[in-house]
């Protein structure tokens, strides 16, 4: 059997068999990996949260430690088109035959403990990144924070991205509800790294910050950015310390990403002031020239990425409401008055109206389409919502039908965007990224 026949089944089978109620407690998660000998307490490194730019943020901390030549293990979730993007380590995808033989060794275990896909998934990346015994390693949440089966993890720094209203039948329907959540990943006497948030959901976070002794530094006030320019190359911008706490220069001009839009400049300074954190926990030294250069190697696909330029096909994974604002008024700079063939598909558990009603607000044209999650809102939900707008519509369910068709009818001019969930940008992805 081929080794990528191998993956597809070992993937299928732990999605399929172990998709069983989700305890949202760390129980359960707690005693599988205190029975693989706890792993988590033999590795340090990084931990983000937030509801959006928590990957990006993620793998740009990713690019900094490879650049700085660390061992570096990067955990993410979900995948776009391979499972192994879960675990990347030095950058690199895991090789399946490793995985699968890791997996092996703990089958019984998961098992027995009845676990989930994604406790499975969690153990098993604290698992080979101790083996490993990496120097950096980088954990995104996959869901709030509190419990998180990621939360275990006692990093050298906390990071919370951004705190907006997703998966609110989850974490709760108030911006303070939701912050209590992410906040949940702070650590007694463990720094805390925040974004440009809310009042209120700065508020809870740091009332926690400081019931558990944690020093928070907020992005707008301890650090900023200034000058922010986007191009179709990447964005350039400046990171301006205002903090004596936070081990960087007093400022760094004339930085550039590679990852376009506004909002990853403001990844950008999170994952900088977070890496600054963890080097000075492991008596590292902070180098500016290596990590110029890495912030221009981000490795993150699927974010306003552009996969065809004729017609100019762009792919984005927004799939809430603060997503899809960041990816309309990127749009709006990156591209003036070009009109916009919008290919849609929403996941039913999002606020998918009020999404649509953003899009219909910019779009010349929305295809409605369904990807092929279980979690896929209706077709018929997506026209009622578009139906609303007066926006003209095509409904072709099938994602890469609808995008060829998109592609087919546009002018020279026109601009093909697939966006809504992650899940419809994997349909389109070229795989040969992930390879």
């Amino acid at each position: 059997m081929k080794t990528t026949e191998k993956l597809q089944r070992f993937v299928d089978y732990i999605s399929k068999k172990h998709t069983v109620e989700i305890k949202y407690d760390l129980d359960r998660i707690n005693l599988i990996l205190k029975k693989m000998g706890n792993p988590h307490h033999k590795i340090k490194g990084i931990h983000v949260a937030g509801t959006n730019g928590k990957g990006s943020t993620s793998a740009i901390c990713e690019a900094l430690a490879v650049s700085d030549k660390l061992t570096v293990g990067l955990y993410t979730s979900p995948h776009l088109v391979d499972y192994r993007e879960r675990f990347r380590i030095n950058g690199q995808l895991i090789p399946a035959e490793e995985l699968i033989c890791h997996y092996q060794r703990w089958k019984p275990l998961f098992e027995e403990e009845n676990a989930t896909f994604f406790e499975i998934t969690t153990a098993l990346a604290f698992s080979l990144f101790a083996a490993k015994q990496l120097t950096a390693n980088i954990f995104e949440v996959g869901l709030g924070g509190k419990y998180d089966a990621t939360n275990p993890f006692y990093p050298n720094v906390s990071v919370i991205t951004s705190i907006g209203l997703d998966h609110t039948q989850i974490l709760g329907d108030t911006i303070e509800q939701i912050a209590a959540e992410k906040a949940g990943i702070i650590k007694k006497g463990i720094p805390v790294v925040v974004g440009a948030l809310s009042k209120s959901a700065l508020s809870t976070i740091q009332n926690i910050a400081k019931e558990r002794s944690a020093s928070l530094y907020s992005l707008g006030s301890d650090f900023m950015v200034e000058l922010v320019d986007i191009s179709k190359q990447g964005t350039k911008f400046n990171f301006v310390n205002n903090s004596d706490s936070i081990p960087l220069p007093n400022r760094i001009d004339g930085l550039k990403t590679n990852l376009l839009g506004q909002h990853q400049a403001h990844n950008s300074a999170l994952a900088l002031v977070a890496y600054s954190f963890y080097l000075s926990a492991n008596k590292l030294a902070f180098n500016k020239q290596t990590a110029r250069a890495a912030l221009t190697q981000v490795n993150w696909p699927g974010r306003l990425q552009v996969i065809n330029n004729n017609p100019l096909t762009i792919l984005d994974c927004a799939h809430n409401e603060e997503g899809i604002d960041n990816l309309v008024n990127n749009l709006k700079l990156l591209y003036p008055n070009r009109p916009l063939h919008i290919v849609v598909s929403i996941l039913k558990d999002k606020d998918f109206a009020t999404m649509i009603s953003k899009l219909c607000q910019v779009a010349t044209h929305i295809y409605i389409a369904k990807n092929h999650s279980e979690r896929a809102v209706e077709l018929s939900d997506q026209i009622e919502s578009v139906i609303k707008h007066n926006t003209p519509y095509t409904v072709i369910e099938d994602i890469k039908k609808a995008v060829e068709y998109a592609q087919n009818n546009c002018n020279k001019e026109d601009i093909v965007v697939v966006t809504g969930s992650i899940y419809t940008v994997s349909e389109i992805i070229p795989k040969d990224l992930f390879i």
